[in-house]
């Protein structure tokens, strides 16, 4: 039996199940896992990888799925952005697995993409990003900007009377297609462009202390400052040590970062950073029966009570059970079949509410904004409800008249205004 069912075998299939025949599933299922265990996104992915660990042993323990037994397949594409397209190419024609689980960055999604659509691969991908994409084989489980960066952006013009933008990121597409979306955003809200201060540094940067001296002088004139951050991976460590160094605080200076949680913070001395924020769709320090019984299970899993968990640790979480439920529901894994039926399924949020399968391969999910506290956890200080991840901004003028559809449309760049399917855009 070959793993990957053609729609004519699967049409067939339906007809014997019709007659009372039985669907034969090769086994043993694999389940790809495609996370950075090595190099400067370590620090974010090795949990990440661990948690996709855990997730399989527990199906397994429930009895597998679709009578067959779960095995993880683990490789590690070291943080090198061509590695994960070879790495995805492994997985898909060597291992010959069912589903991938991975990437962190944006970088390496893009580089993976071409792969998994050419090879008709299924990719969750489960960290926020900057949309401005829509694949047939992706289900993006992360937030989407509409469900983190606008919020983020909301927050800081509502509730902290933000007058002056720092928009700091890691310079790849996730934070520069995030970065105009939001100077976009900033200037329909009245944000004046000279009040808007960008900045790209590369991963692994370590010398912040021209870009905080920068970022303090923007207030010279009094006017509020805010920092939004897109700064990823271990470069994370040295910002906020210079800020620390510099005497800035949360009430001098706030930053909303969106790559930085509860596993980067684990590393930190973070007394010094007390009160800066982070906007994510998940914080460990949610109080729900749901939540309290993930970190059990993950603390038991891991041996450690010490290890926290995280905003892409709930993704995988809610990912991984919609795909099996999906995979139950279509009788197989094969990748058309587990694709439709994706569309509509529902798995119980950690932090309280329902997540759904939209037929644009996002999912609604509530925006939490989080303030660090002393000992790495966050007070959650404002909780949205779910929110329909949009797969094409408002906010960018070629991309406010795309929808996605797969479901119905069959399309993930349709244009509502010629009523066609768009087959190339342009990357911002």
């Amino acid at each position: 039996m070959i793993r990957k069912l053609s729609v004519s075998t699967l049409s067939t299939v339906a007809l014997l199940a019709l007659a009372g025949g039985a669907t034969a599933q090769d086994c043993p299922i694999k389940v790809g896992v495609l996370h950075s265990l090595s190099g400067t996104m370590a620090i974010s992915e090795t949990t990440l990888k661990d948690t996709m660990l855990m997730l399989v042993a527990e199906q397994n323990a429930k009895g597998g799925l679709l009578g067959c037994e779960l095995e993880a397949v683990v490789v590690d594409p070291a943080s090198d952005w061509p590695l994960f397209a070879e790495k995805a190419r492994e997985l898909l024609t060597v291992h010959e697995v069912d589903v991938i689980f991975g990437n962190w960055t944006s970088v390496s999604r893009k580089s993976v993409l071409p792969v998994i659509e050419e090879l008709n691969g299924l990719l969750f991908y489960p960290v926020q990003y900057e949309g401005e994409e829509s694949s047939k084989n992706v289900f993006y489980t992360g937030a989407a900007p509409n469900q983190q960066a606008i919020p983020a952006v909301d927050y800081f013009l509502e509730e902290l009377g933000i007058e002056k933008f720092a928009l700091l990121g890691t310079d790849y597409v996730y934070p520069r297609t995030t970065n105009n979306i939001l100077e976009s955003y900033l200037k329909q809200k009245g944000i004046a462009a000279e009040d808007i201060f960008v900045n790209y540094t590369p991963f692994g940067h370590s010398d912040w202390a021209t870009i905080v001296a920068d970022v303090k002088a923007l207030g010279a004139d009094g006017k509020q400052v805010g920092v939004i951050s897109t700064i990823n991976g271990d470069a994370n460590i040295g910002f906020y040590k210079e800020l620390a160094a510099a005497g800035v605080s949360a009430d001098d200076i706030p930053v909303v970062a969106f790559s930085v949680g509860e596993e980067e913070l684990s590393g930190l001395d973070t007394s010094n950073l007390v009160g800066h924020l982070a906007a994510w769709n998940y914080f460990m320090s949610a109080e729900t029966p749901e939540n309290a019984a993930f970190i059990k299970a993950w603390h038991t899993y891991i041996g450690d009570e010490k290890r926290v968990t995280n905003d892409p640790m709930e993704a995988h979480y809610i990912g991984f059970n919609m795909w099996v439920n999906a995979a139950t529901a279509a009788g197989t894994t094969d990748v058309d079949a587990v694709r439709a039926a994706m569309y509509g399924q529902t798995f119980p949020n950690l932090t309280g509410g329902t997540a759904e399968m939209l037929p644009n391969h996002h999912l609604t999910k509530p925006v939490l904004i989080g303030e660090i506290r002393a000992d790495g956890q966050f007070d959650i200080i404002s909780q949205t409800e779910p929110v329909p991840g949009d797969a094409w901004t408002d906010f960018l003028p070629d991309s406010a008249v795309l929808t996605s559809d797969w479901k119905d449309l069959g399309c993930g760049m349709y244009n509502t205004e010629t009523k066609t399917c768009v087959q190339i855009k342009s990357n911002y």
